[in-house]
C-alpha cells in the first residue's frame, strides 16, 4: 500500500534526525520515489519543514500534555505528535480530526494501539491557541518567551539580539520562519534578462523582480523546471550572486573557486566571464563536481574544470588571478532554507569551522601572486566566522589589504552595502536575500 504524505513526511523527518542527512537532499529523494499528486507533495514538504522548523515550540506545546517524560519518548512517536501539533497550530486549512485521526493512525501502524491511544490523548488537547505566550508557565522570562514563540535556541536569539539589536534580531527569526522564496539567475549566455522576463510576464504565477537584474525570485519551482533544464536559469538566491559580483574576474581570467559545490558560484562566474578563460572548482566530493559539470554544459559554460581535492592542500597548474573561497560555515544566514541548521549550531561549532575556515585562507593566500584578488564568502551572520576572520587573516598576512572595489555590484549595494570591499545581508533585510558575508581581499606587493 503506498505511503500517505504524511507518512512519508514522518519518514524524512526520521532520517534526518537518525542519520544526519540534509532535510533537502532526503525530502527530493523520497519524493522522486513516491507516487505522490502535487498538491500531497506540496504537504511533505510544508510538514517536513514546518516541523523543522517550529520544533522546539511544537515539543514545548506537546509537553503540556504528554503526562510522562516527553524527552525520553522514542523519535518516531515524537514526530509523529509533532506532524499532527504542527497541522493543529500552524495549518487552518486542514480540520482538526483528519490532523489528529492521521497521527493516531501512524501511531498505531509504527507504535502499536498503547500509544495511538496516547497520541488521541495528547492531540485532543492541542488547538492554535496553544502557541500563545501566555499559556506558558508563570514566571517565564522574555527570552524563553521568543524561544518558544520565534523556535529558536535561546543562546543565538541572544547572541543576535547583542549584535544587531531588537528590531534586526525580529526580522531575522520572521525570515527564518517562512517558507523563502526560489531565487534563480537568468543565464546571459543564452537569453537576456528582459527578454526571458517579458515572455513570463503572463504566466498565472507571478515571478517577483530582484534588485540584482539577473535575479528574479518565485514561490513556483515547478513552473521553471524546463527553462533551468534548457540552461536558460540556475537555482540560486542572489546573496550568494553577491560574492560573484564583488569578485568579478574579467573575460580571460584565471580564476581558481575552492569549496565550489554544488557549483552555483562557479557557473555564475563563468557567466560573468562570458565564458572566456579557464575557472578551477575544487571540491572534496567528486559526485557534487560531476553534477556541477553536467550543469555547467547545460547552461553552455566550457572553461569551467573540476578538481576533486582538499581545498586546504590543492594546488593548481596556473597561478589565479582570481580566488574565491566559499567556506565552509554554520549556514546561521539560511535558516529559513535549512530549517534543521538551527538545532545543530553550537558555540563549539563556530569555533571548530573557525579553525578550518583559517587554514583554507591561509592556503588561498599561499596560491595568489602579486595583486592577485582574493574573495571569502560565507552563507553565515556570525562575526567569528566573517569580520572576526578576516581581521585576524589580516593580521597573519600583511602583505593582503581589504580591496575597496564594488566589482560589478549594481547600486544600491555598490555605495550602500560594499563598504571598504565587506558586504553583509541580513535575513530579513532585503525582500528574498539570505543572509550572508563577502570580502574581497588584494595580495599587495612585498
Amino acid at each position: 500500500m503506498p505511503m500517505t504524505s504524511r507518512e512519508v513526511a514522518l519518514k524524512v523527518l526520521q532520517c534526518v534526525e537518525q542519520e544526519e542527512k540534509k532535510s533537502g537532499t532526503v525530502l527530493h529523494d523520497f519524493l522522486e520515489g513516491s507516487s505522490l499528486g502535487r498538491s500531497d507533495r506540496a504537504l511533505v514538504t510544508e510538514l517536513v519543514n514546518g516541523v523543522l522548523r517550529r520544533r522546539l515550540t511544537l515539543d514545548a506545546i506537546i509537553g503540556r500534555f504528554y503526562h510522562h517524560r516527553y524527552e525520553k519518548a522514542a523519535t518516531v512517536l515524537k514526530n509523529i505528535l509533532r506532524i499532527g501539533a504542527y497541522q493543529l497550530v500552524f495549518l487552518d486549512r486542514i480540520p482538526g480530526w483528519a490532523a489528529v485521526s492521521e497521527s493516531v493512525s501512524l501511531a498505531r501502524k509504527y507504535k502499536g494501539e498503547h500509544m495511538a491511544r496516547l497520541v488521541n490523548a495528547v492531540l485532543r488537547n492541542i488547538t492554535p491557541e496553544s502557541i500563545l505566550p501566555e499559556n506558558l508557565p508563570a514566571g517565564t522570562g522574555d527570552l524563553r518567551k521568543l524561544a518558544f514563540t520565534a523556535s529558536h535556541p535561546e543562546w543565538l536569539i541572544e547572541r543576535w539580539t547583542t549584535r544587531y539589536g531588537k528590531e534586526k534580531t525580529a526580522a531575522i527569526l520572521d525570515y527564518d520562519n517562512r517558507t523563502p522564496l526560489t531565487g534563480f539567475r537568468i543565464n546571459p549566455l543564452k537569453t537576456s534578462p528582459e527578454n526571458f522576463l517579458a515572455s513570463h510576464s503572463s504566466r498565472e504565477s507571478p515571478l517577483t523582480p530582484c534588485s540584482l537584474g539577473m535575479f528574479f525570485l518565485s514561490a513556483d519551482f515547478p513552473l521553471f523546471e524546463a527553462s533551468i533544464a534548457k540552461g536558460l536559469l540556475t537555482v540560486q538566491n542572489p546573496t550568494q550572486g553577491l560574492a560573484c559580483l564583488l569578485c568579478n574576474p574579467s573575460p580571460g581570467s584565471t580564476v581558481l573557486d575552492l569549496c565550489a559545490a554544488p557549483g552555483g558560484k562557479s557557473t555564475f562566474l563563468g557567466e560573468i566571464m562570458q565564458n572566456r578563460g579557464e575557472i578551477t572548482a575544487v571540491d572534496l566530493y567528486s559526485r557534487k563536481l560531476e553534477k556541477l559539470s553536467a550543469h555547467a554544459r547545460e547552461l553552455g559554460i566550457t572553461i569551467i574544470n573540476t578538481a576533486a581535492a582538499d581545498a586546504r592542500s590543492f594546488l593548481p597548474e596556473k597561478e589565479p588571478g582570481f580566488i574565491l573561497l566559499d567556506a565552509p560555515c554554520t549556514g546561521s544566514g539560511v535558516l529559513a532554507r535549512r530549517a534543521e541548521l538551527r538545532w545543530k549550531i553550537s558555540p563549539s561549532r563556530i569555533s571548530e569551522l573557525g579553525l578550518l575556515q583559517s587554514e583554507l585562507l591561509d592556503h588561498a593566500a599561499s596560491l595568489l601572486g602579486t595583486n592577485g584578488i582574493l574573495v571569502y564568502a560565507t552563507c553565515s551572520i556570525e562575526p567569528e566566522e566573517n569580520e572576526w576572520q578576516i581581521e585576524a587573516f589580516l593580521a597573519r598576512h600583511p602583505e593582503f589589504s581589504r580591496d575597496g572595489s564594488a566589482g560589478s555590484l549594481p547600486e544600491p549595494f555598490a555605495s550602500k552595502n560594499a563598504l571598504n570591499g565587506r558586504i553583509l545581508t541580513l535575513p530579513g533585510e532585503l525582500p528574498g536575500f539570505d543572509g550572508g558575508f563577502a570580502q574581497r581581499l588584494k595580495k599587495n606587493a612585498p
